[in-house]
């Protein structure tokens, strides 16, 4: 494991720490409190899930899963049935084989959520996190509606040594894109990354909005590969949950990223919102640097809830 990805599992390890407390400590304190596995024992089970903002389907799906491997292999003892438990969370969040395809392709990266979840950041670190790779980046501030958007995208392209392309203020978003669509064709660049602007409290016109931003790569760049990433804010557990699928209806979602996750007791809403609409997390955020943005790992995820030892980690 590289010094970056360790770096990274050891905040993420810290930041999950609060939501330890509330699903670690409550299993704990479940497995050493039951000498049976019975009904009770799984009640209480289901409580400490959903309190931990694993959210109702996927605790559903993780007990469903549970209980049939205590049937099938005639579990009688709560302690044998822990790694069971953990490893039906770790196979909740499997991102899938083809979730990064995007980065090997010449895709078109759209970036959505409401303001103040670390949107425009995420884009940032994401073009830098592409650069490295060797990637041609061209980024597109299509969120014209905030003027710091805008300041900040143009200081992470700087950062990252990526092109921009932007308007003024205020200006079409659509023709934003539109620009950077033919810049990104005219240029030849890999990766199209775009800042949308994030209200939701005005629907009617951001789906509008989408939709026509929608329309324009569908015909101004066909042959690009798709990418959807809704930005959600680990600390405000369902609230993200229900955003998401807010966005969802508008567009179609193919990832999460999931910023600030360190210091979040809620770190369970991980397991529910990939649960619950079936788009896997792709990238996760415990903190302000750009190494602070890591692809998602269901492995080093649940190795960090529950304070493994690195078991199943890639080295």
């Amino acid at each position: 494991m590289s010094g970056e990805k360790k770096g990274f599992f050891s905040r993420l390890k810290e930041g999950l720490s609060k939501t330890r407390e509330t699903i670690v400590n409550g299993i704990d304190d479940l497995f050493n409190g039951y000498s049976m596995i019975d009904e009770d024992f799984y009640e209480e089970l289901e409580e400490i899930l959903i309190m931990g903002d694993i959210g109702v389907n996927a605790t559903n799906a993780i007990l469903e899963r549970l209980r049939q491997q205590v049937r099938e292999n005639h579990i009688k003892e709560p302690s044998a049935c822990k790694r069971l438990l953990i490893d039906s969370i770790r196979e909740q969040m499997q991102v899938g084989e083809t979730a990064y395809d995007f980065e090997k392709q010449q895709s078109v990266i759209l970036v959505i959520g409401v303001n103040g979840v670390g949107k425009t950041t995420s884009v940032g670190k994401l073009a830098g996190k592409l650069k490295a790779q060797g990637r041609r980046v061209i980024l597109a501030a299509a969120d014209t509606f905030r003027a710091a958007a805008g300041e900040q995208l143009t200081e992470w392209a700087g950062r990252a040594g990526v092109e921009i392309i932007s308007g003024s203020e205020g200006a079409d978003p659509a023709s934003v894109i539109f620009d950077a669509v033919n810049a990104a064709k005219a240029r030849g660049a890999d990766v199209l990354l775009c800042d949308t602007a994030g209200r939701l409290h005005n629907k009617k016109n951001l789906m509008e909005e989408l939709k026509k931003i929608n329309r324009i790569i569908e015909k101004e760049f066909p042959q690009a590969h798709r990418e959807n990433l809704v930005v959600l804010d680990g600390t405000t557990g369902q609230n993200a949950l229900q955003q998401a699928r807010e966005f969802g209806a508008v567009t179609d979602l193919t990832g999460i990223i999931l910023t600030k996750m360190d210091g979040t007791a809620k770190g369970g809403i991980a397991v529910a919102i990939q649960s619950e609409l079936h788009v896997p997390v792709k990238y996760i955020g415990v903190g302000e640097t750009i190494d602070d943005l890591q692809k998602f790992d269901s492995d080093e995820f649940v190795n960090a809830l529950f304070d493994l030892k690195g078991e199943g980690q890639n080295e």
